[in-house]
């Protein structure tokens, strides 16, 4: 049973343990807590709730901080504030928020009625506004609201979105007529996150979950019947594979895309011919990893046959076979193509170079032998900086929108003359309070890791902050699935940093900051990797002079708060306090574990530890749960959502167990605390 003493005497809770014994490769293996699992179990409820009740306990003290940093938080953000508004056949496609609401209102202006781009003021209903869906009034009476798919028809007259009310990542479907604003259908339910409309507006194509929560189908759904009667159009019985579904930008396409993170398979349909036949673009070949755009006759692909950071090709709209693909940009070592976006004239190269993105604009020139003329790369003058392509869903067009930002310059919306390169800025994120850049400074710093490759660090701080060894730090690590953690603005840091914390992103190998190398040298085998060059990132922060060696805090999340666990076990001297997030700390009971959402498309990542001695033995040595340390550690605080598909609650949940029964520091001074959000995924709460 679980118990929990008076707030006074701040016992934390204690979870009965009950022995379960895992038997793996000559191994076995016990395990007090995988109990905890059950969340079906009112004992494993009650425990959950005495541990936010300790936690909320320990931090009581803290309230008028918290309530300080809110108001701080809050009185930065223009509440009433309207998104960029964005073309899309007849109508001006737009998002807004009104102060006091918590979430968006999606709305739209007719082209008759705004010929050029709307100016929508400073806030509020601007005139002639059709709204098409009002997030609040949608949430009312849920504790839990999240938006999965969002699309209007081809006609404009036709609006599907998905809802999901747990945080399970499975979603309801309605279909709203637009000139009504009446739902005409919402026969759909437990799908995934991908919807896709048919030419005509008539079939709705949707996918569906399978028990470890893997897109794994394509349906056909024709509006106003039965789902009973749904036509099954495609289904991926490998359950290492992914799945997405999407219309072409040109929308003269359906496409249906799977993968893993080693290999890849897309298939098309004519969207005017909805009830026709996928056709496989080039069929799958084991490590081949490749990605489409099909634009009016051409067909772009992106993909790493020839070159493993990827190249661009291009190969006739009817192409069935990899063999068709011509090359327009060969691949490059540093130069990481990470995607790109076709229009009328020109195309748009997304790339990584030197740990920084870039955008590259080509026009297409029929007469040269790669399709395409010479173009430029859009310019960004600062030290760190992120770009990315924004909302361009028009394919006929002369400018795109990219999104720029960097530690120190808020969010900011250009539109770039794809002919002539010049840059319109549409709308910077406001800051309210006299926010100005030049009150902070940011860095690109190198750490050297043991085996001497240089680690990229981006680091900001208040402009008045020395490195001289006496500031607080925080440095936040991910390092899995070629994710990048770019250089990015926060308001919510700006709390931090005016209080003289210095912040730091640890570009660890493991993520997609330097390239597929880069991510190649942190996965699988390599894992370790990651693990050793966030310590080798904190020791530069220290070293450098710009943290004081004993006010380092650490943060990750997910994958990162694997990360997390792993840090603390390997050098838990080298932080005073760790946040995990939704913490993937018990790695290797559930990749051993088929059944578990995820697990058999995880194997890529991680490895197989079901089939391999050698895999078993790294994660057994890694997994954070399994190597916790009798010596002294940090104080930690592990937050999770109770509806996570992701992550389950449970590695946490046990974690936090096996931290306080092991660790030999002083829990009061350094507390050990699980806060689980009862009504919450992956994402945490909504609103």
């Amino acid at each position: 049973m679980t118990h929990q003493s008076t707030h006074q005497t701040l016992t934390p809770p204690v979870a009965e343990r009950r022995d379960l014994v895992r038997s793996h490769h000559g191994e076995d293996v016990s395990d007090p807590y995988e109990w905890l699992r059950d969340k079906e179990d009112p004992q494993v409820i009650a425990h959950l709730e005495a541990e936010n009740a300790y936690t909320d306990a320990r931090t009581a003290h803290l309230k008028p901080l918290v309530d300080q940093v809110f108001t701080e938080i809050k009185s930065r953000v223009q509440e009433t504030d309207l998104s960029v508004p964005v073309r899309h056949r007849d109508w001006w496609y737009y998002s807004r928020t009104e102060e006091g609401k918590q979430y968006p209102i999606h709305a739209r202006i007719a082209v008759g009625n705004s010929p050029g781009r709307p100016d929508l003021g400073e806030g509020g209903a601007p005139p002639h506004e059709e709204v098409l869906l009002d997030g609040n009034v949608e949430a009312e009476g849920e504790e839990f609201f999240a938006l999965g798919a969002f699309e209007v028809d081809h006609s404009g007259q036709q609006l599907a979105y998905a809802v999901d009310t747990s945080g399970d990542e499975r979603f309801d479907v309605v279909v709203r007529d637009l000139r009504t604003g009446v739902a005409v259908d919402e026969t759909l339910t437990g799908v995934g996150y991908g919807v896709a409309w048919s030419a005509c507006g008539r079939y709705l194509f949707y996918t569906r979950v399978d028990e470890a929560w893997r897109p794994y189908q394509v349906w056909r759904h024709e509006l106003g019947t039965a789902a009973a009667g749904d036509v099954l159009v495609y289904q991926e019985d490998d359950e290492r594979y992914w799945m997405w579904l999407e219309t072409s930008r040109d929308e003269r396409h359906l496409v249906i895309g799977v993968g893993t993170k080693n290999t890849s398979e897309f298939r098309l349909l004519d969207s005017d011919d909805p009830t026709g036949q996928f056709r496989v673009v080039a069929p799958r070949q084991e490590g081949l990893d490749y990605d489409i755009e099909p634009a009016g006759d051409t067909l772009w692909v992106t993909h790493n046959r020839d070159h493993r950071e990827y190249e661009l090709a291009r190969a006739p709209l009817t192409s069935t076979s990899a063999a068709d693909w011509r090359t327009v940009i060969p691949g490059q070592d540093g130069v990481r193509i990470t995607g790109m976006d076709a229009f009328s004239g020109h195309l748009a190269v997304s790339m990584r170079r030197e740990g920084l993105t870039r955008v590259l604009v080509l026009p297409l020139d029929g007469a040269s032998d790669t399709g395409v003329g010479d173009g430029f790369e859009v310019p960004v003058q600062e030290v760190l900086y992120s770009i990315h392509p924004g909302d361009n869903p028009e394919h006929e067009t002369t400018t795109m929108q990219v999104v720029v930002e960097s530690m120190v310059t808020p969010k900011s919306v250009f539109d770039v003359d794809l002919t002539t390169g010049e840059l319109t800025l549409l709308k910077q994120q406001p800051v309210l309070g006299g926010y100005d850049p030049a009150d902070y400074q940011q860095h690109r710093l190198w750490a050297t890791a043991a085996d001497g490759t240089r680690i990229p660090i981006s680091l900001v701080a208040r402009a008045d902050v020395q490195p001289d060894g006496t500031a607080p730090g925080m440095v936040y690590g991910y390092g899995s699935y070629e994710i990048p953690i770019d250089p990015g603005f926060s308001v919510a840091r700006l709390s931090y940093l005016d209080r003289g914390v210095v912040y730091a992103i640890a570009h660890v190998r493991g993520g997609g900051e330097m390239g597929r190398a880069w991510y190649e040298a942190g996965r699988m085998e390599h894992k370790v990797t990651t693990f050793t060059d966030f310590v080798a990132c904190a020791d530069h922060l220290v070293d450098s002079g710009w943290v004081a060696p004993d006010r380092l805090a650490a943060e990750g999340r997910s994958a990162g708060g694997l990360l997390m666990g792993a840090v603390l076990n390997l050098a838990p001297e080298r932080f005073r306090v760790v946040h995990a997030g939704v913490p993937f700390v018990d790695a290797l009971t559930t990749i051993l574990n088929p059944a578990l959402p995820l697990t058999v498309g995880e194997w890529e990542e991680w490895g197989n530890p079901v089939e391999s001695a050698e895999i078993y033995r790294l994660m057994r040595g890694y997994s954070p749960y399994e190597n916790v340390r009798a010596v002294d550690y940090p104080a930690v605080l592990a937050t999770t959502g109770l509806n996570d598909t992701r992550v389950y609650y449970v590695e946490p949940a046990k974690w936090v167990q096996r931290l306080r029964e092991t660790v030999t520091s002083d829990q009061q001074e350094r507390p050990i605390l699980l806060k689980t959000e009862m009504v919450a995924g992956h994402g945490g709460k909504t609103g």
